[in-house]
């Protein structure tokens, strides 16, 4: 397969522009951070205002189009044509499920089913259907985290991917999102510069919010387990041991550091699980689990398009979705990369039914795990929670499982990996889509991760409010990001037609002039 390459000017433009764009907001923020707050917050009130609405289609949309094509004859497509896979399956799945659940899971998964819990989400709150408190805590938690969130990741906007670089020979960027309605003239559109840089804007400040929070949950937690002062030293330490690990991970490759380091956390996860089921509160997970996935298949339209209360929805549904949303170009980048050979059905059900199930279910073992405790005494999750925010939440529910002494560290641990699996992977994608290489270089992996570390550690410099911040900047890039995946919800079925057609599983030639005149060359 031949690749097109790109002119060392254009690479040089991308990186220019999205690198300056991030130095920008780190001065600014550094010399009026107040001030950069009240912008943030004014762009973040408009985006969701103008945005959200659609947000809540696209990602209803693009799930069901996902499922419809890995379902039918479709799903029969070999990604990138009859190849064998570069990794066994296991290994391809854990380096899905540790790169997209990531660190945001970790933290989340702890702390929003009791957010949940203690406040009544509003659609349950006005519902006279009489859903338990932890069963609409659980399924809210798995709406934001379950198919929608998961298949917006890497299903029809990688289809894209696969199709322009694999088969039509087009450099690996998200610019090829752009190929089924520019053809070739992507390479030196302007569109496809913006769309490098948007993408690569959103996903750095997407990666570089978990690798700051890191820093302060471990902070905090040392100073509770071991009372260390939980300052700006001992975060900065931090901070450079987790770039240290993720660095090293994507310096050496995708089928190596990152695939290891996926596959170790895995293990790790479920050993951890094993423990919480059988020595703690296993058969109220199970029986929270299935109730909660009853309530979220059963209302699953209602939460997936709910507009009650828009307050709420900013701070919830839609930051999420600006957040996914924001990392889709460049999982899709990721997704591509690591699944040519796979068939299309098996990149469906691994991303957008799979992935999801298991995520509902480590929700509900952590989080469940949490309100299992909280129900026996109030506040002791709550509490810590309310007081201390995002980072207190997993080691307030650690310290009360079985085998608490090692559970903690165990946990601790846990977080540092899927946290490194994120920055590692999406170093690795920042390098492809400046270079558009498959394999892009050493250094320009190098430089990526050291870069987001930097940036993460001037913003903990500057408190909370730098991280925090950044966190609703998330969703601001998500608002460009948006339009570019728009346009997925029909070429994706398109490249996926065309793909059929040239591998003999449908009979009728694209009608696309793109996808049908080139496939005639």
């Amino acid at each position: 397969m031949k690749v097109s390459n790109l002119s060392l000017n254009e690479q040089r433009l991308v990186a220019g522009l999205s690198g300056g764009f991030l130095l920008l907001f780190v001065v600014l923020a550094f010399f009026d951070l107040q001030q950069m707050t009240q912008w943030i917050n004014q762009g973040f009130a408009w985006t969701i205002d103008v945005f959200g609405p659609l947000w809540q289609v696209w990602m209803l949309a693009n799930l069901v189009i996902a499922l419809v094509l890995g379902l039918t004859r479709y799903g029969d497509i070999r990604l990138g044509g009859n190849v064998a896979p570069d990794s066994s399956t296991f290994r391809w799945l854990a380096v899905i499920m540790c790169t997209l659940l990531a660190g945001g899971g970790v933290f989340w998964s702890a702390a929003e089913p009791m957010y949940h819990y203690v406040t009544t989400p509003p659609l349950f709150a006005e519902s006279e259907s009489g859903v338990s408190q932890v069963s609409a805590a659980l399924a809210q938690s798995f709406m934001h985290w379950g198919f929608l969130a998961w298949a917006a990741l890497g299903t029809l906007s990688a289809i894209v991917v696969v199709y322009a670089h694999y088969h039509k020979g087009l450099a690996m960027r998200p610019r090829t999102l752009l190929y089924p309605l520019l053809g070739d003239k992507v390479e030196t559109h302007w569109l496809g510069t913006m769309a490098d840089v948007v993408s690569i804007i959103a996903v750095a400040a997407g990666t570089i919010g978990p690798i700051g929070f890191l820093a302060t949950q471990l902070g905090f937690s040392f100073e509770a387990l071991l009372g260390w002062e939980n300052n700006y030293g001992l975060q900065l330490a931090i901070l450079g041991g987790l770039v240290a690990i993720y660095t090293l991970s994507a310096s050496t490759g995708i089928e190596k550091g990152i695939q290891w380091l996926s596959s170790a956390n895995v293990v790790l996860a479920v050993i951890l699980l094993a423990i919480i089921l059988l020595a703690g509160p296993g058969n109220f997970i199970i029986d929270a689990f299935l109730n909660g996935m009853g309530i979220y298949l059963q209302d699953f339209m209602p939460m997936a398009l709910n507009r009650q209360d828009d307050s709420w929805l900013g701070w919830w549904t839609l930051f999420f979705w600006g957040w996914f949303i924001g990392y889709g170009p460049m999982m899709a980048l990721f997704i591509a990369r690591i699944s040519r050979g796979r068939s299309l059905r098996e990149l469906v059900m691994a991303v957008a039914v799979m992935a999801p199930l298991v995520t509902n279910f480590w929700f509900s073992s952590i989080g469940g795990a949490g309100i299992f405790y909280e129900q026996a005494a109030a506040g002791v999750v709550s509490g810590p929670l309310q007081e201390s925010g995002l980072p207190a939440a997993l080691l307030a529910v650690t310290q009360q499982l079985p085998l608490a002494e090692l559970m903690v560290p165990a946990f601790l641990v846990l977080t540092v990996i899927f946290v490194a699996t994120t920055g590692d992977s999406m170093a690795y994608s920042i390098a492809m889509a400046i270079s558009g290489d498959h394999t892009p270089r050493t250094r320009q992996r190098i430089f990526w991760a050291l870069t987001m570390g930097l940036v993460a550690a001037v913003l903990l410099r500057m408190g909370e409010g730098g991280i925090n911040a950044l966190q609703s900047f998330i969703v601001i890039t998500a608002a460009p990001v948006s339009l570019l995946l728009l346009p997925v919800l029909w070429t994706g079925p398109r490249m996926a037609h065309a793909m059929a057609y040239e591998q003999g599983i449908v009979t009728q030639a694209p009608r696309s002039k793109v996808a049908s005149t080139e496939s005639a060359s």
